[in-house]
């Protein structure tokens, strides 16, 4: 019984050790399993992260190299901006944060920048042009001659052939569109000329009867009455005339004595006017005294009539309210000899 116990207390103990020893080995194998993945990640995360730092160490020497070859990026005559471009999009293909596409949106910014600076530098090339360039051109294709100069400090003396120009014309003629050649146009034209065609004239609306009865009467009577009283005026100023010159016939009257009204510039333009119509029908006459001065003297009309009379000048005479105030200073003039109408009022 007591060997029956023993055998069963060591075959429970046995047992009870084997699990243990079956717990203790899948908990070896479990730790195991959880060791092996987390050495997986870390290892992958120092790859990412060393990958990473590449990135950003080839962004950087990219931007130093553009930043410091700026000039050379600049000139036309290479393709070393293309090439940094290409660099970077090659770079551009592995990046995945956030900091490595920073430094790409720095790298493109700059090299932007260089591609607007060297593109304006090649459009200036393109529209530079230089006056003394040209005019240099110019004066050789004409043929000038600077061994016949004879100042030799000018640098521009010389002479030109007699058919520079001419050549330089026949040059210039080939840039410009001549004119096309005579051709018909679906054969030639008739010689008969075309008949003319019939005018159709148009019935004029006629004037109302009220219009035809009072307005031409109106104008008549506007037009008589100024003619009248124009040769009224004319009358009065030759009565003037006449009486000044039966008065003193031997002493001539100065005209701008006769005209000049020193109280009313108005009157004195319309004595010059009035004074017109008498010398205009040859009923005074105007001559230049001894000082060369115009002086005015009525006409006989039936001896100018009866004789052999000279061709008559006229002339323009024109006066200022300055020069009226000046012509009454000199000619002392201090009452008008042709005296107002009852009717003027100045």
């Amino acid at each position: 019984m007591a060997e029956g116990r023993g055998a069963g207390r060591r075959s429970r103990d046995m047992s009870s050790a084997a699990s243990q020893a079956s717990c203790s080995f899948n908990g070896e194998n479990v730790a195991a399993e959880g060791n092996g993945d987390e050495a997986g990640t870390s290892s992958m995360w120092e790859d990412d992260s060393t990958n990473r730092r590449m990135i950003r160490h080839q962004y950087r020497e990219l931007i130093n190299n553009v930043q410091q070859n700026r000039e050379d990026l600049l000139s036309p005559h290479n393709n070393k901006l293309t090439e940094a471009l290409e660099e970077a999009n090659k770079l551009f293909t592995n990046v995945r944060q956030a900091r490595e596409a920073a430094l790409d949106a720095q790298f493109l910014v700059i090299a932007t920048n260089l591609g607007k600076e060297k593109a304006s530098q090649l459009h200036s090339d393109i529209t530079v042009f230089d006056p003394v360039t040209f005019a240099e051109f110019l004066l050789s294709f004409m043929g000038l001659n600077r061994l016949e100069g004879d100042d030799d400090d000018d640098d521009g003396a010389g002479f030109l052939p007699r058919d520079a120009w001419h050549r330089l014309g026949r040059e210039a003629e080939q840039c410009f569109k001549k004119s096309p050649s005579f051709h018909y146009m679906l054969g030639s034209f008739e010689p008969d000329p075309p008949a003319p065609r019939q005018r159709i004239e148009r019935q004029r609306k006629a004037p109302n009867k009220e219009e035809r009865r009072i307005m031409p009467t109106q104008l008549k009577k506007m037009e008589e009455s100024y003619q009248e009283a124009t040769e009224k005026e004319v009358e009065r100023i030759l009565g003037f005339l006449q009486t000044y010159f039966k008065e003193d016939p031997r002493n001539p009257i100065s005209y701008f004595d006769f005209v000049i009204d020193p109280n009313s510039f108005a009157r004195t333009v319309e004595n010059i006017f009035h004074v017109s119509f008498l010398v205009r029908d040859g009923l005074a006459k105007i001559e230049m005294d001894r000082d060369k001065l115009p002086i005015i003297v009525p006409t006989d009309v039936n001896a100018e009539t009866s004789g052999n009379t000279q061709g008559r000048n006229q002339c323009i005479v024109s006066i200022s309210p300055k020069e009226w105030r000046r012509m009454i200073e000199i000619f002392e003039i201090t009452e008008p000899l042709i005296l107002p109408p009852p009717t003027a009022k100045d």
